[in-house]
């Protein structure tokens, strides 16, 4: 077991662009236990759609791969627009490995996509579609982002609903 310390400024950490050697690891960090719970899909099919246009904007670069000591242990990636008229805002995803979470991967991660979003794609606006009660959300906070939207009984898991929450940050 890690040490539960914040290590990001650890000459072994690093974040680097995603490439497709990355896939099976995003694959095993959603097949963990109960990570489904906060993403989209809800089986293999659905998971294997979300991975492959998860994966298909490394393309562009707008994926980043968190490393310590050269294993992979976060990602995360833009949802690039493709028309010309809301290209200026995108969604993003991002994922932890549970054995890093809270030790600064997350907030490296955002930071580091917000500045490409910005720098690179010239992004105004970024947002994360997540569920309520989400652990994520005081990070998002600590990082400017603000609710922007909430949907009542939006996901539906059984017979229990969810609500959804839209975060947003402005980049300019």
């Amino acid at each position: 077991m890690v040490e539960k310390t914040v290590f990001t400024d650890s000459k072994e950490y690093d974040i680097r662009y995603t490439d497709q050697r990355d896939t099976a690891y995003l694959r095993s960090l959603l097949k963990l236990k109960g990570m489904l719970h906060w993403f989209p899909p809800s089986d293999d099919a659905e998971l294997d759609n979300f991975i492959q246009i998860w994966m298909g904007f490394s393309r562009f670069n707008a994926a980043l791969t968190a490393t310590f000591k050269g294993k992979p242990i976060g990602m995360s990636t833009l949802f690039l627009m493709p028309y010309r008229k809301v290209a200026h805002h995108c969604m993003f995803q991002i994922i932890v490995d549970p054995e890093y979470q809270k030790r600064g991967v997350g907030r490296s991660l955002i930071r580091n996509l917000k500045h490409l979003a910005k720098t690179q794609f010239r992004q105004e606006f970024l947002y994360l579609e997540i569920l309520d009660e989400n652990p994520i959300i005081p990070l998002l906070k600590s990082l400017d982002f603000y609710e922007f939207a909430r949907e009542e009984r939006f996901v539906k898991e059984g017979d229990q609903y969810f609500p959804r929450i839209i975060m947003g940050a402005k980049l300019i």
